[in-house]
């Protein structure tokens, strides 16, 4: 039909400018925030740009399901606003008949985010935190002077000197170490001709090369001497780099299906909600765009801004009650879909009833009260 074709196209292009202006500011705000991250050395210099990208990805979801509600409840109040609705229902059409153009509006949107929280999303999470990672590390390979005494590794107690490093290649030349034997106290003195950072293996190590080794305790004069062509001095034994087992919105969706752990059932219910959010709001906009041309009121946008953190944050308390183990897994999905689903229906009753005080119309609305 005519008007279904108008609809959706003027649902769509509002759909883009609001998706558009909204996702620019988010992307701003999160560019400077990792900014100020990466001038705190907590985020490489070098990852920002890619930082911000795996954010926004991870952001879209929920802005999509933010921009199909506000462009539906954005159209149909102008069409009450210019009395297009008015002409439709005096036509003998009912208002539960948009619900078809602003489905077909809506689904598509609800299949891109189910994609985007089944498929795509843990992907992104998941190789955020690896180039990170990876990246921070490289820059703290990076952060060598050559010609300055400093500290070799965070909590060490070893300190080493490079008379000239080549950040092109990244080999240091005439190196020297000292550190602590933390078992037996006794002082370690390197001189290596030649050293190399090594990062394989998911660890940090020192590579020297050509080198002497004395060790022994200062004014005893025991010192050992050891010559040595290779040593190998691990800096961090930790992994680093992010196993998709340690977080859970890092792990693949066909993993949490059938799990007993709380924490992956939380993280599937919240996947699955969001592309049942698209479809619900879409549905609800519908009589919340209720606008009195006469009256000059927009009181329904304040009803949907709370419907919206309504639906949201209960979704989020939910989701924290299944992963700390207090509800099962379906009693923390199916809650708040269905009040959404009860209030669309009970203010789609309201909607079609002759204008009446609030109260009055919810009453007869539930009841079927006159």
């Amino acid at each position: 039909m005519i008007y279904q074709k108008q609809f959706v196209k003027e649902t769509t292009f509002t759909a883009i400018a609001i998706f558009l202006v909204v996702l620019a500011i988010l992307v701003f705000t999160q560019g400077i925030n990792m900014l100020g991250r990466a001038a705190d050395g907590r985020v490489a210099v070098d990852a920002v740009v890619a930082l911000i990208g795996f954010w926004t990805v991870g952001m879209t979801p929920l802005l999509i399901v933010l921009t199909a509600y506000i462009s539906i409840l954005t159209v149909l109040t102008r069409y009450w606003r210019d009395s297009e609705m008015a002409i439709w229902l005096s036509s003998g059409l009912s208002l539960r008949q948009w619900a078809k153009p602003v489905l077909t509006f809506a689904v598509p949107l609800a299949i891109l985010v189910a994609v985007m929280q089944l498929a795509v999303l843990p992907w992104a999470e998941l190789r955020s935190r690896e180039y990170a990672e990876i990246l921070k590390q490289k820059q703290n390979l990076s952060l060598v002077e050559q010609g300055t005494f400093a500290e070799l590794g965070k909590n060490s107690q070893r300190v080493y000197f490079v008379e000239t490093f080549d950040t092109n290649n990244g080999v240091m030349k005439n190196l020297f170490v000292r550190e602590v034997d933390k078992k037996t106290g006794n002082d370690n003195v390197i001189f290596a001709k030649e050293g190399t950072f090594d990062l394989s293996d998911n660890r940090r190590t020192l590579v020297l090369k050509q080198g002497i080794r004395y060790s022994g305790t200062a004014g005893r004069g025991d010192f050992s001497r050891i010559s040595f062509e290779r040593l190998d001095l691990i800096i961090n034994t930790t992994p680093k780099i992010v196993n998709p087992i340690d977080h859970r919105r890092t792990i693949p969706t066909q993993k949490l299906f059938g799990s007993n752990n709380p924490q992956h059932q939380a993280e599937l219910m919240w996947r699955v909600s969001l592309p049942l959010t698209v479809i619900l709001l879409s549905l609800l906009a519908i009589p919340i765009s209720y606008f009195n041309p006469r009256s000059g009121n927009s009181y329904h946008v304040f009803v949907a801004v709370g419907f919206f953190l309504l639906y949201q944050n209960g979704l989020t308390l939910l989701r924290d009650a299944v992963e700390d183990g207090k509800i099962p897994f379906w009693l923390g999905l199916l809650p708040m879909h269905v009040l959404i689903i009860a209030c669309t229906i009970v203010l789609m009753r309201m909607r079609s009833m002759p204008a009446k005080p609030f109260w009055s119309g919810l009453k007869a609305a539930l009841f079927g009260v006159k």
